[in-house]
């Protein structure tokens, strides 16, 4: 909804980075509360403001960013455990309620 804002992820690190393409050099937001590595995040379809992130922790967090982010961070709003290691998720475009999260041998679809 923004294209200003990318969220990006480091390989084998428990945290989301959050940038505004316009000043890469610093990031808007650094979201830590994984336990173990981050393998999927998706900004919402219809919000600028909110965004997924699922790894190998088994949990799914949705976060709520605000304007501005503040300085001791920022702790999702909503949270999801698997019970395994999240693959793969992606948040629908058609049906803007509901995300889909990949692991063990399962799919599962979460609605938010």
């Amino acid at each position: 909804m923004d294209v200003r804002y990318m969220a990006t992820i480091l390989m084998d690190s428990n945290q989301v980075v959050v940038l505004d393409i316009r000043s890469p050099a610093v990031p808007v937001a650094e979201l830590q509360r994984h336990r173990a590595s981050v393998n999927a995040v998706a900004w919402a379809p219809q919000t600028a403001r909110h965004l997924c992130s699922a790894g190998d922790d088994g949990q799914a967090f949705i976060w709520e960013m605000p304007t501005p982010v503040p300085p001791e961070g920022v702790d999702p709003v909503l949270a999801y455990q698997a019970g395994a290691e999240i693959n793969q998720m992606q948040w629908s475009a058609a049906h803007r309620d509901w995300i889909g999260i990949a692991f063990s041998n399962k799919v599962q679809l979460l609605r938010v």
